[in-house]
């Protein structure tokens, strides 16, 4: 799944994709690199963002998601990264398949528009969710969270769910790496996982440790620790990741998981 984030305060890539032709060239370009899933989100959800109204939303997304559609013709899928109703449903309209849905809420609507759901763990409110987490077993309350959301959805008439741990939100850099530790726990639900670290601040410090030097390594210096973690997340069984760096994540992929001809 590559990340298309079509807003000008996303934590990595906002401002980078803003307009629809960019966009457009963007997730054509992840697909040239591999991409089976391009997501596009017009609202950030990093630590401390504030949300934006729906018709702002909506102005960013509908546009891209259509224009994409058009442009791949159901080669690739579309995913919307939403937690707005109206914002998933219009993109559904124009060619998305796929609602990728930090709130963990909105599979009514995935059920009403036959699409997949991905539900995700720990974003009621980015703007508070990083105040103060805490939880007394990290891997075994976002497991059953997601079960639960996964399990209400299926019976609610959505045929495709996915869960998500949801790795930066609503979590120490500790609890993250507590749960990329544990996703064999996550896969053993039998519910298929996603799984997002690309580029975040867990990694940016995990990358100063292994540099020995004090300050957390900058978003654009994290390529590393992003393939390092997508190939883990693989490794476990996973099926699929959220990625910035399509090509390189890809091209690990081949290396890790390939063999030789």
């Amino acid at each position: 799944m590559g990340v298309l984030n079509v807003t000008p305060d996303s934590f990595s890539d906002g401002g980078q994709h803003d307009g629809v032709e960019r966009a457009v060239a963007r997730g054509l370009a992840m697909v040239a690199e591999g991409a089976e899933v391009i997501d596009v989100g017009g609202e950030s959800t990093r630590p401390g963002a504030d949300p934006v109204g729906t018709d702002e939303e909506l102005r960013r997304v509908v546009p891209v998601v259509e224009a994409l559609a058009d442009a791949l013709g159901g080669s690739v899928r579309i995913s919307v990264d939403t937690r707005s109703e109206a914002v998933a449903s219009a993109a559904v309209r124009v060619g998305a398949t796929l609602i990728n849905d930090v709130s963990a809420t909105l599979w009514p609507v995935a059920a009403e528009c036959g699409v997949g759901w991905v539900a995700m763990h720990g974003c009621d409110d980015p703007r508070t969710m990083q105040a103060n987490p805490t939880y007394r077993d990290v891997v075994a309350e976002v497991t059953a969270f997601l079960v639960e959301r996964a399990t209400v959805a299926r019976a609610g008439g959505v045929a495709e769910v996915w869960i998500d741990p949801g790795f930066g939100f609503a979590k120490t850099p500790e609890h993250n790496l507590r749960v990329l530790a544990h996703l064999d726990v996550l896969v053993d639900t039998g519910w298929p996982v996603v799984v997002g670290t690309s580029r975040k601040s867990t990694l940016g410090l995990l990358l100063a440790d292994a540099d020995g030097v004090g300050d957390p390594v900058p978003v654009d210096d994290r390529l590393e620790g992003s393939v390092a973690t997508a190939v883990w997340s693989a490794a476990q069984g996973v099926p699929m990741v959220r990625v910035h760096d399509v090509d390189a994540t890809v091209r690990a992929f081949r290396v890790a998981f390939g063999g030789l001809d």
